[in-house]
Parts: C-alpha cells; sequence; structure tokens
C-alpha cells in the first residue's frame, strides 16, 4: 500500500467545487482547504506509486479549475507506522 500527500493549487473563488470533486475519487481518502500557496491538502492511498502516479496524472490534474499539484510521497517503511 502507497501513501501521498497531494497539495493542489485551484482557480481562485472555485475551491469548493475542486474539493467536492477530489472526495468522489475512490483514492482520496481525505481533503482539506488551506490557507497559504496551496488551496487544498489531499491524502491518496492506493495499491502501488504506480497507481498513485496515475490518480494524479489522469484524474487529479484533470479536474475543472485545478491548476497545478505537488506530489509528497510517503517513504514507504512508514506506511506501516
Amino acid at each position: 500500500m502507497s501513501i501521498s500527500f497531494v497539495l493542489v493549487q485551484c482557480t481562485i473563488g472555485h475551491e469548493m467545487e475542486v474539493l467536492r470533486d477530489l472526495l468522489k475519487l475512490d483514492s482520496v481518502k481525505e481533503a482539506k482547504g488551506t490557507f497559504g500557496y496551496y488551496d487544498l491538502l489531499v491524502k491518496i492511498i492506493a495499491s502501488s506509486e504506480r497507481d498513485i502516479e496515475k490518480v494524479i496524472t489522469k484524474k487529479i490534474r484533470k479536474i475543472k479549475n485545478v491548476n497545478a499539484t505537488t506530489t509528497l510521497s510517503v517513504i514507504p517503511e512508514q506506511n506501516k507506522i
């Protein structure tokens, strides 16, 4: 099992729409609004790093009003803690 956190930048005024769309994705386990450079923090859990990559590139980045993402991958050994 792999875990990553994705920082999402949205078009101003569309954060809640993007948040709702993110929460519809099976691999997205949690998503919260944030203050600062990034608008949303998203937790993704998938069976492999490759699956996480697919979720980010084929689903999250294609959501309307998502302008940029930054991915923070969890160190595999720490997934068990």
